[in-house]
């Protein structure tokens, strides 16, 4: 059975609270996203099966991740990384392909060098590039549409990599990604719920499971697609919306999200 993956959106930052917000960089947890963490903790039924967490470098992924699947370990002290009950699923793997999709100061990360020294040796910064929170004109992060598909193909890619690395025999090995409501939408390219007064269906810390389309892996794209189990839990005997429905749903998302695309888009 091919690697299964559980995409999370963080838990609630300061930034959810109101749109001035959106002006603090790199926001933290709030208490009700510290209580959304320890709710998905213990409702989440997949821990055992858990091989690697992922999560996008900002720094309320990263908590997220932290809280919610590795508790054991002391996430509110993130420098102290002498715990002996330090859960074998850390570190987490950062990946700046993850981020969230908007050049908003709460939707730009910290320096390499800051979150290492927050988080010490609990998050894995390796697949971290220098320069990850520029999303100014013409760099890789830049938030155009043409982008945003590359880099969310991109963010697949790596995931099917890392999940085959950790699965090696076996047959039923779990991965945790945790990223952000607007930028899940395009990695999964799915894009049903979405309304004309909130771009993202996602709730946070919420989960859904997905497994890759073409097992082998030979997929130039990672296509992921998500599990029956998953959409009946979320929407009972709903179908699944046709590729003409999710185009719509789409055109009206990026509508939503055109203040913070670039303008030629």
């Amino acid at each position: 059975m091919p690697p299964t993956i559980h995409l999370v959106r963080h838990a609630q930052g300061y930034h959810n609270l109101c749109p001035e917000n959106e002006t603090l960089p790199d926001p933290d947890l709030t208490p009700l996203g510290l209580e959304q963490c320890a709710s998905l903790n213990a409702s989440f039924p997949y821990h055992a099966q858990l091989r690697a967490l992922v999560a996008s470098g900002m720094r309320r992924t990263l908590y997220t991740c932290l809280h919610a699947f590795a508790p054991d370990d002391d996430a509110n002290n993130s420098k102290n990384s002498s715990s002996s009950k330090k859960s074998p699923l850390l570190p987490v793997i950062a990946l700046d392909t993850l981020q969230e999709v908007s050049d908003a100061p709460s939707d730009t990360g910290s320096s390499i060098a800051k979150l290492k020294e927050e988080f010490g040796d609990k998050v894995d910064f390796s697949r971290m590039r220098e320069g990850w929170n520029d999303k100014s004109e013409k760099s890789y992060f830049e938030p155009t549409l043409e982008k945003l598909a590359t880099r969310a193909r991109d963010a697949r890619i790596a995931l099917r990599e890392i999940a085959n690395g950790v699965a090696g025999d076996d047959d039923d090995a779990h991965v945790v990604a945790v990223s952000h409501g607007a930028f899940l939408h395009f990695l999964t390219e799915e894009w049903h719920g979405i309304t004309s007064t909130y771009p993202t269906s996602w709730r946070n810390c919420e989960y859904r499971t997905y497994q890759f389309v073409d097992p082998t892996g030979q997929d130039p794209d990672a296509q992921l697609r998500e599990t029956d189990e998953s959409w009946r839990r979320r929407h009972g005997s709903l179908k699944v919306p046709t590729a003409e429905e999710q185009r719509e749903l789409r055109q009206l998302m990026v509508r939503e999200l055109s203040p913070f695309f670039k303008t030629r888009n």
